[in-house]
């Protein structure tokens, strides 16, 4: 098998259909042997079904990981790669915004360059509202300065690798993925490929800003301790700035005999002292509960059924 096509799906009844269309034809005379591996990720509405319905009226290679529920995309992606027999990996959503044709070009690249192991997608101009850009701009930058792992800005999941690469990123069972990050980790020589994405077919996307903070936190917590050392570093601060006011206070009451000042200084330091107290708190709870749940050491996605129309299997 020369390439298999991972395609995470979440409430996509609108798009699979399309997609699996507009994939052979474009595939037809460029890429002789692939497979579909669609990864239906809970979804709740008719995406099962539609799913069904290719599987079994074409003789292309198709199969579907059915999840017991929702687990997120990188459980799907994980899924999807276990499941690859191909030589070649790719990642492409169902939404139709990613072009098929920059499969083709992702593969014919490897093809010509075997020094490469892998080609990324990354959007050269965004289509989004300027403060989102700024917002993601400002997270690349941030977790750029704090891991040892390099982001690159715009970097996409769409992307295309081979197979050692796969096994690579298979070898990582960590329950909390953020696939970005682990697409870097592993290493392995990667040329970045600009793309322009389309606008969706059908369906809104499902990553509202907040659920992109949330996400950008859990890269954050995962490739870097440094905010654990910057709690350390502002409670090492804190307690030498209080420790000398503290001095100054009890010299000014001895040597000058000023008053001790009152009520509204020490209001603002309780507060002060709390909020910091609080905010270690809460980044040590961050890189707690991520430990607690990988202590349990639960599947990252329960497949509710597997099927296949593969002759060899």
């Amino acid at each position: 098998m020369k390439l298999s096509l991972v395609i995470p799906c979440y409430n996509e009844e609108n798009n699979v259909m399309p997609l699996f269309e507009k994939v052979n034809e474009t595939f037809k005379g460029n890429i002789d042997s692939y497979e579909f591996i669609f990864v239906n990720d809970g979804s709740h509405d008719a995406t099962m079904n539609n799913l069904t319905e290719i599987l079994n009226e074409t003789e292309i290679p198709v199969k579907i990981i059915n999840f017991s529920r929702n687990f997120g995309k990188d459980a799907a992606i994980f899924a999807g790669l276990k499941e690859a027999d191909g030589e070649i990996i790719s990642l492409i959503d169902a939404d139709l915004q990613q072009d098929p044709s920059y499969v083709v070009k992702m593969v014919q690249y490897l093809d010509e360059n075997p020094e490469y192991d892998c080609v990324t997608a990354y959007q050269d101009v965004r289509h989004e509202s300027k403060f989102r850009i700024w917002c993601k701009r400002r997270f690349y930058h941030l977790i750029n300065k704090m891991s040892d792992t390099e982001f690159v800005d715009g970097a996409s999941d769409f992307r295309t690798f081979r197979a050692c690469m796969k096994d690579a990123i298979l070898e990582m069972s960590e329950y909390h993925r953020f696939s970005k990050g682990i697409f870097s980790w592993v290493g392995f020589n990667t040329y970045y490929m600009p793309y322009e994405a389309d606008e969706r077919l059908a369906g809104t996307s499902k990553w509202s800003f907040w659920k992109l903070c949330k996400y950008a936190i859990d890269g954050i917590v995962a490739f870097t301790t440094v905010p654990l050392k910057i709690s350390t570093g502002v409670g090492t601060f804190t307690a030498l700035a209080s420790l000398i006011y503290m001095i100054v206070v009890i010299i000014e009451k001895i040597a000058f005999g000023i008053a001790v000042p009152g009520y509204a200084t020490i209001v603002v330091l309780i507060l002060f002292l709390g909020g910091m107290q609080l905010l270690a708190l809460g980044i040590n709870g961050e890189y707690l509960s991520k430990t607690y749940i990988q202590s349990k050491h639960r599947p990252i996605y329960i497949a509710k059924e597997i099927k296949t129309n593969k002759k060899d299997v």
